[in-house]
């Protein structure tokens, strides 16, 4: 993709269809990757876009870096917006930091009656999603990476090296800041981030056209699965059926994953979980997924767990 007002609107296009009457926020977070995206967006969508920034309010600077964007953003008669959690931080803090930010940049977006929010995941991004799964044993899902479109979040940078996005934001003289953050060895992907730098036999745009290729085979999947469940999932009283089997296993851990989703189940069991629970019911034993049971035989049977009994007076 060429990282030009023509190539974005290509890009644009290729995710949603026509990009005519639609409105377009761009999440910036001051960094030079979102600042390109905004400019290159602001010229090639005139009169269509806003932009917001998050103050996570995780570090001071965050404060001066969002009044940053703001600044620029009046000089270009862009809208922009600030907006911030509405949570105290919890749990893993880049995880809970991106929970809030979805979240509160969402609820900024159908205030504002807009269509769309961009984000400036580029090539590189891609790269390191995909081989941060793979490490973890990933599967068709996990590895199709960053989706180019996910629900109303769309990337139309995904072809495009994050040097090429600075060299443009350094070219058109606009300020950014750098978030000390992608560079800490305490976060995973600034971990391997620091490993790719040196690293120039890895093709970050050709793993980019394999994670499209994923998320194809990802989605004719769950169509299939959809076909399945439509077919051969059935609700009863006590909980859900499954009256075809001879399938492969992919098929079964989405279709078992499908049941437990039909009866409310509060957890997803993933990876060996799951598979022994397949191999067990397929011997045509019984397994158990949490509160819940997974009986074989020639029909699969998806029930509550009974109470356990206490032996307590």
């Amino acid at each position: 993709m060429q990282l030009n007002e023509d190539g974005l609107i290509a890009a644009t296009q290729a995710i949603i269809g026509t990009t005519q009457g639609q409105r377009f926020g761009v999440a910036v977070s001051g960094g030079p990757d979102s600042m390109a995206l905004l400019a290159l967006a602001a010229r090639a969508f005139v009169g269509q876009v806003a932009a917001v920034t998050m103050d996570h309010g995780l570090r001071t600077a965050s404060a001066d870096e969002a009044a940053m964007v703001a600044g620029w953003c009046a000089t270009q008669a862009i809208p922009h917006s600030i907006v911030k959690p509405d949570a105290l931080v919890s749990g893993n803090v880049q995880g809970w930091a991106r929970t809030q930010r979805y979240a509160a940049i969402d609820r900024w977006r159908v205030a504002q009656g807009i269509d769309w929010i961009m984000t400036a995941h580029h090539a590189d991004d891609q790269l390191e999603t995909m081989l941060m799964r793979l490490n973890r044993g990933s599967g068709v899902a996990g590895l199709a990476g960053v989706r180019a479109r996910s629900g109303r979040v769309i990337r139309p940078l995904l072809a495009v090296r994050k040097a090429d996005m600075l060299a443009f934001a350094r070219h058109e003289a606009l300020p950014y800041a750098d978030d000390p953050s992608n560079s800490d060895p305490r976060f995973d992907r600034a971990s391997l981030r620091t490993a790719l730098a040196d690293v120039d036999w890895l093709d970050a745009i050709a793993a980019g056209r394999s994670a499209a290729a994923l998320a194809e085979a990802e989605a004719a999947i769950g169509w299939s699965v959809g076909e399945l469940v439509a077919r051969h999932v059935r609700a009863g009283e006590d909980g859900v059926t499954l009256d075809r089997t001879d399938l492969p296993r992919e098929y079964l851990r989405r279709l078992v994953l499908a049941m437990l989703t039909q009866v409310g189940a509060d957890m997803m069991p993933r990876g060996d979980t799951i598979d022994r629970a397949i191999a067990t019911a397929q011997a045509g034993g019984q397994a158990s997924l949490g509160d819940w049971l997974l009986s074989g035989g020639v029909i699969w049977r998806l029930y509550r767990a009974p109470c356990r009994r206490s032996n307590r007076p």
